[in-house]
């Protein structure tokens, strides 16, 4: 009979240990934030400016602009072929381009040229790693502004140039 009663203690206590693990994991899984998922790229031509739209689905993150000298994709290594004398590399991290069955939720340009005033090809070159990059090219020096927009979420890169729109006003 003692033997048991010890065997039942025993049992009794891995269960509780796997219980509590398993609450444990639950929890941290619970609590840990979702990846945020990057689901498209807009771009258009206005006025005074090229804007670049990126979609983002779940809380936006951290995104970083940094002038590079070529564009290359980040699983491979090989230059990204898009003209241009001039390039932005755009990082958000951390963020996916897939959903967590590997499926692409992605849906805007991977490779794309444009006759925009300033911002000539834009491509997605990566998706890697918990960081989603995007690059951009020109034939001159951009100058550009960053913001952050929320509901819904998106990140947004103007970038400058000289003024393609005809004035309202009359020359009198």
């Amino acid at each position: 009979m003692h033997t048991r009663h010890r065997l039942m203690a025993t049992t009794a206590s891995a269960l509780l240990l796997a219980g509590t693990a398993a609450s444990t994991s639950a929890a941290a899984t619970s609590s840990a934030p979702a990846t945020s998922l990057v689901v498209n790229a807009r771009i258009a031509g206005h006025c005074s400016f090229d804007r670049v739209v990126i979609d983002v689905k779940g809380k936006l993150p951290s995104t970083t602009v940094t002038r590079v000298k070529e564009l290359r994709y980040d699983s491979s290594g090989k230059k990204v072929p898009l003209a241009g004398k001039y390039f932005l590399e755009i990082k958000l991290s951390p963020a996916a381009a897939h959903d967590n069955a590997g499926r692409n939720v992605y849906k805007g340009p991977r490779l794309i040229k444009l006759n925009l005033p300033k911002l000539k090809g834009f491509a997605l070159t990566g998706d890697f790693e918990g960081v989603v990059t995007f690059g951009a090219a020109f034939n001159s020096k951009p100058s550009y502004t960053t913001k952050q927009l929320h509901r819904p979420e998106r990140f947004v890169l103007d970038i400058a140039h000289h003024n393609t729109c005809r004035s309202s006003r009359s020359g009198t």
